[in-house]
């Protein structure tokens, strides 16, 4: 099962990823359905998570239903239980919008909903992060997940995070972090995609954040809230939804 999964993960376009994770979700759900580990997203309880991983594999990260990693939930429960994202009147735009998201935000009649990618199906806009086709001042709350750490000239697209979110808004900016690094490190004369994948830790990552990431986003303007959401619950319920102990959620306000 590891090695089938890291096949897809590598040989497999993204785009069809998507595609065929909608044929396969519901057959997994039922494959892995139990007691011992719960998806807060679908609310639905599974016996195992499954593995992922481009380069080192985690196991029993990946839930059946929902396709939710560790961040997706974490966040899921920081919207859902300190923001009011599912209540306020929002104009919000969604970059590279997670399958555990999408329709669930999209549903959402609070939300003036919009997502934007260069290549997902799921995205309304077409857009380059680094130009964005938007006004300044649009947005009321911009989720960019995991998107940072793909783009070479990660400075230009904060700038343009800062300028679409309206004075007051909320930016949620989360990366893959290495907290016991206290510099980013980039490499941009590494171009093998396998070598990227041993020291980035996948294929299309061009850096690995360290500490200082924070302060890249307050250097842009945003003030910037490190949030370890896992303090606030308890060990049973860290190890329930499979949540990464530690891992901080970045919240930027304007």
């Amino acid at each position: 099962m590891k090695s089938l999964f890291k096949f897809f993960l590598n040989k497999i376009p993204r785009q069809t990823l998507i595609r065929l994770s909608y044929v396969f979700r519901p057959v997994l759900a039922f494959w892995y359905r139990g007691n011992h580990f719960e998806d807060p997203i679908d609310g639905k309880s599974y016996r195992s998570f499954l593995p992922y991983g481009y380069e080192n594999q985690r196991e029993n990260v990946l839930a059946p239903g929902t396709l939710s990693l560790e961040r997706h939930r974490l966040l899921w429960l920081y919207l859902k239980n300190e923001t009011a994202f599912f209540t306020e009147n929002l104009k919000v735009l969604h970059f590279a919008p997670e399958q555990a998201f999408y329709k669930r935000f999209r549903n959402l009649k609070n939300l003036d909903y919009t997502t934007t990618d260069l290549n997902s199906p799921l995205a309304d806009v077409k857009a380059d992060i680094c130009n964005l086709p938007f006004e300044d001042n649009s947005f009321d709350f911009i989720l960019c997940n995991h998107v940072l750490e793909h783009i070479p000239d990660d400075r230009k697209a904060m700038q343009e995070l800062y300028r679409i979110l309206k004075p007051g808004g909320t930016g949620i900016f989360q990366i893959p972090q290495d907290l016991s690094r206290e510099t980013t490190f980039e490499d941009n004369s590494i171009k093998d995609p396998k070598e990227r994948a041993k020291i980035f830790g996948q294929y299309d990552h061009v850096r690995i954040y360290g500490r200082d990431y924070f302060d890249r986003l307050r250097e842009i303007g945003f003030q910037v809230e490190e949030v370890d959401y896992t303090k606030t619950l308890s060990e049973k319920k860290i190890e329930r939804y499979r949540l990464s102990k530690g891992e901080l959620i970045p919240v930027c306000t304007k």
